[in-house]
């Protein structure tokens, strides 16, 4: 039995991604982030229990970016679209669609991970749970707009060009660390500690703001001190 426990984790990854689409198709974004946040705990956690069980199979890495690419591919590029409309009545008919180039880039990001032997320890280019994160942290901001942001977040050319930054970031040559603890002594994981202990005081005092300055963190620390990345095998 134990081998199907992270498979039906990776599943409850997909409900709350086909979740989070039926409420951004509905208007109601906020809510549509909160199974975003539901989505990639479960990510978050299928890995977790893979590894702690020493289970794995083909078919739960073709099921996990088979999730992945809904949960963190289509819905970022739904929220994108949902929010380009929200940004102006001015704008040409086609222009929210762009919001999907987002989706993408997920879609080759996921490929490139599943084949890629260097990222068996580490990433190369932003995971898309981080990009979706980001994403979905929009609404949320919006919501509870305590630092008179919105103008500035619903600015079309803001969203346009957040969605070219996280697309070529899903894609890039950058290596970054892998929240993967093999140990807990603070030597080995420094890099991580720092990561998390910033990122919540980061959330404490800022909120949903604080999400995409998380994700920039995560990009600075691992360009600032580059995550060691295996040759791929002969």
């Amino acid at each position: 039995m134990k081998k199907h426990i992270p498979n039906a984790v990776t599943c409850l990854n997909l409900f709350s991604g086909c979740l989070a689409l039926r409420f951004i198709f509905a208007d109601e974004l906020v809510l549509a982030a909160y199974f975003v946040a539901l989505a990639a705990l479960f990510d978050f956690f299928d890995g977790l229990l893979a590894r702690a069980l020493h289970v794995s199979s083909p078919i739960g890495k073709d099921l996990d970016s088979l999730a992945d690419v809904v949960s963190f591919g289509v819905v970022p590029g739904a929220f994108l679209y949902a929010l380009l409309h929200q940004a102006g009545t001015d704008l040409p008919d086609w222009l929210p669609y762009a919001g999907f180039v987002i989706t993408v880039f997920s879609a080759l990001r996921l490929a490139k991970f599943n084949n890629d032997t260097r990222q068996s320890e580490s990433f190369i280019g932003l995971p898309t749970p981080a990009c979706t994160l980001v994403v979905a942290s929009l609404p949320l901001i919006l919501a509870d707009d305590q630092f008179a942001l919105t103008p500035f977040l619903l600015s079309p050319w803001l969203l346009l060009g957040l969605t070219a930054l996280l697309s070529g970031l899903l894609v890039a040559e950058i290596p970054l660390f892998a929240l993967k603890f093999k140990a807990l002594s603070w030597q080995a994981n420094k890099q991580r500690f720092v990561f998390l202990l910033l990122s919540l005081g980061l959330l404490v005092g800022l909120g949903a703001v604080a999400v995409p300055l998380i994700v920039l963190l995560y990009v600075l620390l691992s360009v600032l001190s580059p995550a060691t990345i295996s040759a791929p095998a002969a």
